[in-house]
């Protein structure tokens, strides 16, 4: 049968419709697709919720592809490596408590459970705004990345969900719509961002778990946002926490929505 030109447009803006329709109303929302959010999304469509993920790159993954300086392996500790053994991701050891991998299987395998388990990922979209209802955030409004990088002056669209999380790592992105649009003042010491110090992967590596949690009334942090947002050390291509990080926050949204 010869192939029609016409069929193939309309197949991809029909189904692609169908998707976004279908995810105009959920229970979390995450902007930026990286290796912490890939994990939380995945634990919280496999916990029973509605999950969508919108990424401003062409590519997800966040930094993970390209390992430590475009050497593309990544470094886990012993407990990053119990959650990577849940995906089949192959880890070496190296040295008692640090494993390697290789970041492309790492990200892609992450990528592909997350959307098998049912997690929406909508890329090349951006995060440019904050839905608020009575006060409350309640969604956001997103836009094509292109409409940014070229300045276009074309109105975005919007997307309600009970929770949405702060994902788009070194950036902070969202959080700083919050501070400069909806003068939030977030959980941290200062009420603002404190912006995130040099790097110490032993520090960097406890904090970001421990900072991926409510930052703002429905809103989250999770991976290296987490310790931006609260003034905590980078790690570098050390990524155990990480994942970690959304496997954390997984179970404390979990928790939250079933209230």
């Amino acid at each position: 049968m010869a192939l029609n030109d016409e069929i193939i447009t309309k197949a991809i803006v029909e189904r692609f419709a169908e998707k976004f329709i279908d995810n105009l109303n959920q229970d979390v929302i995450i902007a930026g697709a990286g290796p912490a959010g890939l994990t939380l999304a995945y634990y919280l469509v496999k916990n029973g919720f509605k999950v969508s993920m919108f990424e401003k790159k062409l590519s997800i993954g966040g930094g993970m592809w390209g390992g430590g300086m475009m050497f593309n392996e990544i470094v886990v500790q012993e407990d990053g490596k119990a959650v990577l053994d849940e995906f089949g991701i192959k880890t070496v050891k190296y040295e008692n408590d640090y494993y390697t991998a290789d970041s492309v299987e790492t990200i892609s395998t992450l990528c592909s459970f997350a959307m098998k388990a049912g997690v929406k990922i909508f890329n090349c979209i951006l995060v440019e705004d904050v839905m608020i209802d009575k006060g409350e955030i309640c969604g956001v409004v997103v836009n094509w990345t292109p409409v940014e990088q070229t300045g276009l002056h074309v109105d975005p669209l919007s997307i309600k969900s009970k929770i949405i999380v702060e994902a788009t790592g070194h950036p902070l992105e969202l959080l700083k719509i919050l501070e400069r649009k909806v003068g939030a003042k977030l959980f941290t010491k200062t009420g603002k961002i404190i912006g995130e110090k040099s790097m110490n992967a032993e520090i960097g590596e406890k904090t970001v778990v421990e900072n991926s949690k409510e930052i703002y009334k429905n809103v989250y942090v999770v991976g290296m946002a987490a310790n931006a947002a609260f003034g905590a050390n980078r790690m570098g291509p050390i990524f155990g926490g990480m994942i970690l990080s959304g496997k954390k926050l997984a179970a404390i949204i979990t928790k939250k929505l079933n209230k």
